[in-house]
């Protein structure tokens, strides 16, 4: 089976893959002095209460925005699973899609899979929104190319710079409300309001702009920890995708070993 390695900003998703199957997934958060030898006592555990072992993993591919990651990722697949990993963007498993944007290097590794992803999966012009660390909003044409896109604070991210910034703010957990009221009658309602409700209208607000941009028909594409919280009090998403990232790793493993 392939290990598929997705190091975001935040966690670290580490997902066994069989074919087109998503058999196990785990998360740990992200900590570039986490060495390979923490990751494999880990990992192992987490391997064992699924009923796998190590040398059940043939084949291991990393995609990371967090470059400081990567070496600890790369002794982890050389001492523990005896095989070396490949990474995404690199050779032998360049994008193969065009990055058609004023700085292609700059793109992060996990839009460029998901841009992969998200082509194989759904014909035709696509908006890829992921609710990570930052939300991002990605245009992907009909051909497969990546057009472009918004970068937007995560809403964890919003919130803890509201309660860092604001004394009296408590802490609140982010949660989808029980209701559409959008008068709060206290602070922490208040706060659930404005932070919920103003990032369902943000993302609202921006796709709609993008699509009298593009002037087509477009499908939106959700991934991400966060897209189920935003799934009942919207119609914005045509398809949610949870392993869209992990797809596209697999698939860029495919194509290198065809």
């Amino acid at each position: 089976m392939l290990l598929a390695i997705d190091a975001g900003n935040t966690n670290v998703v580490f997902a066994l893959v069989a074919g087109d199957r998503v058999k196990a997934r785990w998360r740990i958060a992200t900590d570039p002095r986490r060495t390979a030898d923490e990751y494999a006592v880990w990992l192992s555990q987490l391997l064992t209460l699924e009923g796998y072992t190590r040398d059940d993993v043939t084949g291991v591919i990393v995609a990371t925005v967090v470059p400081r990651a990567l070496h600890n990722l790369q002794v982890l697949s050389s001492k523990y699973f005896r095989t070396e990993a490949l990474i995404a963007g690199k050779p032998p498993v360049e994008w193969g899609v065009a990055i058609d944007v004023d700085e292609p290097a700059s793109l992060g590794a996990d839009r460029a899979v998901n841009t992969i992803a998200a082509h194989a999966l759904h014909p035709g012009d696509l908006i890829v929104i992921d609710f990570g660390t930052a939300t991002t909003v990605d245009l992907v044409d009909y051909s497969g190319a990546y057009k472009g896109g918004i970068i937007a604070p995560g809403i964890n991210l919003s919130l803890d710079a509201l309660v860092t910034a604001a004394a009296k703010l408590p802490r609140i957990a982010i949660e989808t409300p029980s209701d559409t009221s959008v008068i709060g009658r206290n602070t922490t309602d208040q706060m659930h309001i404005g932070i919920y409700w103003g990032y369902v209208s943000m993302i609202e607000g921006l796709v709609a702009r993008m699509k009298i941009e593009v002037g087509r028909p477009v499908k939106v594409v959700a991934t991400g920890g966060l897209a189920t919280l935003f799934e009942r009090h919207t119609t914005l998403f045509d398809v949610i995708e949870p392993d869209l990232t992990i797809k596209g790793l697999a698939m860029l493993w495919d194509r290198a070993h065809m």
